[in-house]
């Protein structure tokens, strides 16, 4: 392999790699499949240059992988009752007051996060330094604001701590303008004439290539369970947690739920009450501690050696306003010891898989600003938040959030699994070697959705199984 490919294939997980890294991977290309070894030296390295020490510590961490592999006489059993269960969130760590100095430190958290992925792919110069460049090329990150279409130009402001420019964005470029949300952080190549950027590339933050990760256990996805709601159906719950306990199907779906250690629950456990108008009349349970308490009845059909990871939604009760802590303390102590509470969002590791977690409330935003989404492909409205790094870009619109120091939305660790719910239908894909999933829900369609013209996909299970997913249907 020559060293113009080995700097393509760099290229592909958005590295650089140094002239020196090429030669010491040159010299050591008789030794290892060198695909993979790129792959590895691209999942276990941070830098967007990769050196030399890179690559030698790598090599070397690749041979004992190898190793270790080549030793492995047959599969590792699951021991399910071993978990390691490691968890980010905002619970516990909420400052915020709501005051102007909190707004400010929010944006800046955001701008500073955003702008430190974007300049690992550009340099980038301060807006303010522009008038010293005349029809020459330049590179620029910043705010995307004010997004206009003047037909044959998309044209957006784009702004740093110093600064705002004009960017005129034309032919193919166009379109990719006019899905800019607004509030999200960009790299613009382009032009700088007249007083204006007239754009030649557009650089989101988005995620490297990856390998999928694999790991030999099973978990289980779903959201939106709404325990309470007159149309939850619980005979569909029923069958699921049969099935978890391997009491219903044929013996291939009874052997996959033998490998199951995990549910990952992404909110909206309850119905809660008073969260649409006339929701009173959609309840069997009227009272918020009395679904709870029916929530940890229904869980607790769930085995005992399955770990079940509960995030929050906008029905649950908490603050509304993003990031959500997990539920309060007197809510917690009415589940089972085998049920981990979590807020919105949540980096969770399971033994090993970074999950990322979020209810999805954002992603009604995303799907109303540009139109090639919808609905029925939750999982596409997902991927336009990994490209973004941020889950939810757009500030202001339906998504409320909390102004916290720290912007606990932008998606600093690139997750194996990024699981999302909300939206009540089901979507799963992968992008970039990340697998996305949205799971869909519990709850057959209320009169409210009815008039909002929403079709839910109830009862549809995503279940990952060493680097794979599938899908099982409880209802008709």
């Amino acid at each position: 392999m020559d060293k113009r490919t080995i700097i393509k294939k760099f290229a592909v997980y958005g590295r650089n790699i140094h002239p020196l890294a090429v030669e010491l991977l040159m010299k050591n290309a008789n030794h290892h499949n060198l695909d993979s070894l790129i792959a590895h030296i691209c999942k276990t390295t941070n830098s967007f240059v990769i050196s030399r020490e890179d690559v030698e510590k790598a090599i070397e961490s690749f041979r004992t992988v190898r190793t270790v592999k080549d030793t492995k006489a047959k599969p590792k059993q699951v021991v399910r009752s071993q978990e390691n269960v490691n968890v980010r969130d905002v619970t516990g760590k909420s400052t915020c007051e709501g005051g102007i100095e909190d707004f400010l430190a929010y944006f800046n958290s955001r701008f500073e996060k955003l702008s430190a992925l974007v300049r690992r792919r550009i340099g980038g110069i301060k807006i303010s330094s522009l008038s010293r460049f005349k029809n020459e090329q330049v590179e620029v990150v910043g705010m995307v604001k004010d997004v206009r279409d003047y037909g044959e130009f998309a044209v957006f402001d784009l702004e740093d701590k110093t600064g705002v420019v004009s960017v005129f964005a034309g032919e193919k470029l166009r379109d990719t303008a006019l899905e800019l949300l607004g509030d999200e952080v960009v790299g613009v190549i382009g032009v700088y004439r007249n007083g204006r950027i007239y754009a030649d590339r557009i650089i989101f933050p988005d995620i490297p290539m990856r390998e999928r990760a694999k790991k030999d256990f099973g978990i289980v996805f779903i959201s939106d369970t709404h325990f309470g709601s007159r149309e939850f159906l619980e005979r569909e719950w029923e069958v699921f947690t049969k099935w978890l306990s391997g009491e219903v199907g044929n013996e291939k779906v009874v052997d996959l739920a033998s490998k199951i250690k995990y549910v990952v629950i992404a909110g909206d456990i309850v119905d809660g009450v008073g969260v649409y108008p006339g929701q009173e009349n959609d309840l069997t349970i009227t009272d918020i501690y009395g679904q709870y308490e029916y929530a940890a009845e229904m869980l607790d059909k769930i085995p005992k050696d399955v770990k079940v990871i509960l995030s929050v939604g906008n029905h649950d009760a908490i603050r509304q306003a993003e990031p959500q802590p997990a539920l309060p303390k007197d809510i917690r102590k009415l589940f089972s010891n085998n049920v981990i509470h979590v807020g919105n969002p949540a980096y969770v590791d399971l033994d090993g898989l970074k999950v990322l977690i979020y209810h999805g409330r954002s992603l009604d935003d995303v799907i109303t600003k540009i139109p090639r989404l919808s609905y029925e492909k939750p999982h596409e409205a997902m991927i336009e938040l990994l490209k973004r790094r941020h889950l939810c870009p757009i500030y202001g619109e339906k998504t409320p959030i909390a102004p916290e120091r720290e912007d606990w939305l932008v998606i600093d660790e690139v997750p194996d699994v990024f699981h999302c719910g909300h939206v009540h239908t089901y979507g799963v894909g992968f992008y970039r070697g990340i697998l996305v999933v949205n799971s869909s829900t519990w709850q057959s369609q209320t009169e409210f959705q009815k008039k909002m013209n929403l079709n839910p996909m109830p009862c549809n299970v995503a279940v990952y199984y060493n680097g794979e997913v599938g899908r099982l249907r409880f209802c008709k």
